[in-house]
């Protein structure tokens, strides 16, 4: 007898992948700018064969991210997905950095942590040079701001940095990691 190697908590139900795959085809069909050379039949093959990863898709989705994909790695062909919506994804707001930053908060602690979140759903924090290269496929972020991966020589110092979209230019900006506002979120990317 062979196991699922997929716990089955990770488990998409039938209406589930039935939607999520209607909602990435339907973002794919209407952003075709973003990979032009692609084409959804092989996209959605490539998921079909990885289950793992399209639960995590459906998390970017279920939490307002707006998954599609924004490039092919070169090297191994894999198809990477980053969030695209317009603003940092809503199901992932007012969070601070990670769990350290969370643990120092002694009063009014947010419900999670952006590192923590993105591994709980089985994706990669944006580093500062993804998201400026999220920015050349569209502009995201002109309300809001999203963390991205914070280099440990600012993180041992207690800082955090984040970036944004304002005056048509990517902006990096740092904050104490504990810190967390209803406007800062994360964005994520999944290979397939």
């Amino acid at each position: 007898m062979t196991t699922n190697p997929i716990s089955s908590e990770k488990e998409l139900a039938p209406d589930q992948l039935e939607g999520l795959l209607k909602a990435l085809k339907a973002r794919f069909e209407k952003n075709m700018t973003r990979h032009p050379e692609l084409e959804w039949v092989n996209v959605r093959a490539k998921l079909e064969a990885h289950p793992d990863k399209l639960w995590s898709l459906h998390e970017m989705e279920r939490t307002g991210g707006e998954p599609d994909i924004v490039e092919v790695d070169p090297e191994t062909g894999e198809y990477i997905f980053c969030d695209c919506s317009a603003e940092s994804p809503k199901g992932r707001r007012s969070i601070c950095y990670d769990r350290e930053a969370l643990e120092s908060r002694k009063e009014h602690k947010p419900q999670n942590s952006a590192v923590e979140m993105a591994a709980e759903m089985g994706i990669e924090l944006l580093t500062e040079e993804q998201y400026r290269k999220l920015q050349e496929v569209g502009s995201f972020d002109l309300k809001s701001s999203s963390w991205v991966q914070t280099p440990a020589d600012i993180r041992k110092l207690g800082g955090a940095i984040f970036c944004d979209r304002r005056y048509d230019r990517v902006f990096m900006y740092h904050n104490g990691a504990e810190s967390y506002y209803g406007a800062r979120g994360f964005r994520g990317l999944l290979r397939v």
